[in-house]
């Protein structure tokens, strides 16, 4: 069993910055995929960005390519997404999910979810 604990959301002005943290709570994380997930309200879950168990794969969805940078230090057993010119499009409560694929990280794949953490962008 690994608990996920994300950190880090917050509000921000459009065109700002945040960094969200995944602390997993066991060693074990770096055996999993890695990625990030997003709700906002009345809408379904979506994939935001993933990361494969050694770090060397990213995938990320289109809205944030080029914004979202997603890493991983196995180490500390926690993950990370930088968040950058965020949009108010972009708020939202931000899960992290470990899994195990071999290729983008689907929903469907995830074996463990933090609690998400809220990311409110003010325009």
């Amino acid at each position: 069993q690994v608990q996920l604990v994300e950190s880090g959301g917050g509000l921000v002005q459009a065109g700002g910055s945040l960094r969200l943290s995944c602390a997993a709570s066991r060693r074990t994380f770096s055996t999993y995929a890695m990625g990030w997930f997003r709700q906002a309200p009345g809408k379904e879950r979506e994939f935001v960005a993933a990361i494969s168990w050694g770090g060397g794969t990213t995938y990320y969805a289109d809205s944030v390519k080029g914004r979202f940078t997603i890493s991983r230090d196995n180490a500390k057993s926690t993950g990370y997404l930088q968040m950058n010119s965020l949009k108010p499009e972009d708020t939202a409560v931000y899960y992290c999910a470990a899994g195990q694929s071999s290729s983008r990280l689907r929903i469907d794949q995830c074996d463990y979810w933090g609690q998400g953490t809220q990311v409110t962008v003010s325009s």
